[in-house]
């Protein structure tokens, strides 16, 4: 058995490898582990995105809260970012969203926050995956009036929706905006919010049914949204992904507008209002080159982390930055939350546009997306890690970056939470980029099955 906890939580095909069984443990040890200094009866948080499996995993995670002397309180289907928020708003002491969000619906998860709204650290999920391994020996199992409760909370979103419009207090009477739900867990929370504040919403893919959460819809499939922005004379798309931590944009134009320029445009507004903080923006290696060529031209400093939001929220809480995230769409504004939220990010785009009576197609011609390419290599789970074990993978690696070297780059990295190994290069062609990427990645695939 690998380890557990991914680049974002627990995550795997629901009742098979996230089985009832595994979120009860998973909430007995993360109660005691979380909450274990505490002289109070502790209180935990848990939500989840419109999955299937969201009942079934969610239930069994607060069976085991209540089995080790802890409350639960539910929240039911709510964003990821409003977990993060309410956790500190309702000071629980911890939080837990079950959810996979952007992937199938066959696949489910769970992701922890600390009563402060922060994931976990490393050392924390290890201490957590280290009690389950041990067989929960040492945890409490009380009896009678030491048993934990479930409370249900029905008003959760609404305090999400009040707290993101007091943030971002702008005015969008008079702007036609589609808003491409995922099937998830942004179906009332961002429509709402945008409607409330003045727009004409065009909602698609706000009927979830448990089963339809991210088909071929959502941040990670734009053609539908990049069509009807267009059809309808729309000024912006927004892409949410499964439990809404996530945003993609599309232009009135129909072209996509990806997490490096929604920083890009959003970070040059808030420096030129001396609201970035140390003129910083952190960003994965992942960011496409063209992000840290605006950077350079704009006098915006860009620090780089490796892939996965937390990284990037950690890092923004060594240096003091305000704003980070992922080429994506995760996209993290400290001062306002905690984690990457999707409603936020998109408030604040539309405040941009609205501010400076520009179209989101001139807003994002601030950077120049340089051509990129980026390949899956399916390969098992428990040797994602090991690519540059293999000699051939590794030499054919090599020739790449040399190929590359000065005038584009190569980057091999194992996905924090599926079993893949993505192939990614940026170069003047991308036609040819496209052909190596993929020849590297049928080779990974082949030589590692």
């Amino acid at each position: 058995m690998g380890r557990l906890f991914g680049t974002d939580g627990v995550r795997g095909v629901a009742n098979s490898e996230i089985s009832p069984l595994l979120a009860m443990e998973l909430g007995q040890a993360g109660a005691y582990v979380l909450t274990k200094e505490n002289a109070h009866k502790p209180t935990i948080m848990v939500g989840c995105d419109t999955r299937i499996s969201g009942d079934m995993l969610a239930n069994a995670m607060m069976a085991g809260i209540c089995s080790v002397g802890a409350n639960a309180v539910y929240v039911g289907i709510i964003p990821t970012p409003a977990v993060a928020y309410l956790a500190r708003k309702y000071k629980v002491d911890a939080g837990i969203v079950i959810s996979a969000s952007h992937n199938p619906v066959e696949f489910n998860g769970i992701k922890f926050f600390n009563g402060d709204g922060y994931k976990l650290s490393d050392a924390l999920e290890d201490e957590i995956e280290g009690v389950i391994r041990e067989g929960l020996k040492d945890i409490p199992k009380p009896i009678g009036s030491g048993i934990g409760k479930i409370k249900y909370r029905t008003d959760a979103r609404e305090e999400y929706i009040n707290h993101v419009k007091k943030t971002v207090p702008i005015n969008l009477s008079g702007m036609k905006i589609v808003v491409d739900c995922a099937e998830g867990a942004a179906f009332y929370t961002s429509v709402e919010t945008i409607r409330e504040l003045g727009a004409e919403v065009i909602a698609i893919h706000n009927n979830p049914d448990g089963t339809n959460i991210n088909a071929n819809c959502g941040s990670t499939h734009l053609e539908e949204l990049m069509a009807r922005v267009v059809y309808e004379k729309a000024a912006v798309g927004l892409a949410f992904d499964g439990d809404a931590d996530r945003l993609l944009a599309v232009d009135e134009n129909g072209n996509k507008v990806d997490g490096d320029e929604i920083m890009a445009i959003i970070g040059n507004y808030m420096k030129d209002k001396g609201q970035l903080k140390k003129n910083t923006i952190v960003a994965t290696v992942m960011s496409n080159l063209g992000f840290f060529i605006m950077g350079k031209k704009n006098s915006i400093n860009i620090e780089e982390t490796k892939v996965g939001d937390r990284y990037v929220l950690e890092k923004m809480c060594e240096i003091g930055a305000n704003l980070g995230g992922e080429q994506s769409g995760h996209i993290i504004f400290l001062d306002e939350n905690t984690t990457g939220d999707g409603l936020l990010s998109a408030l604040h785009l539309l405040e941009v546009m609205v501010e400076t009576s520009k179209p989101l197609s001139e807003l994002s011609s601030i950077m120049e997306v340089l051509p990129q390419a980026l390949v899956n290599a399916k390969v098992p789970s428990h040797k994602k890690e090991k690519y540059m074990d293999y000699p051939e993978i590794a030499e054919a690696i090599h020739q790449l970056e040399e190929k590359f070297a000065g005038e584009g780059r190569v980057l091999i990295r194992p996905s924090g939470t599926e079993p893949l190994v993505r192939v990614m290069i940026e170069g003047k062609d991308q036609k040819k980029i496209e052909e190596d990427a993929k020849k590297l990645a049928d080779l990974i695939q082949n030589v590692m099955l």
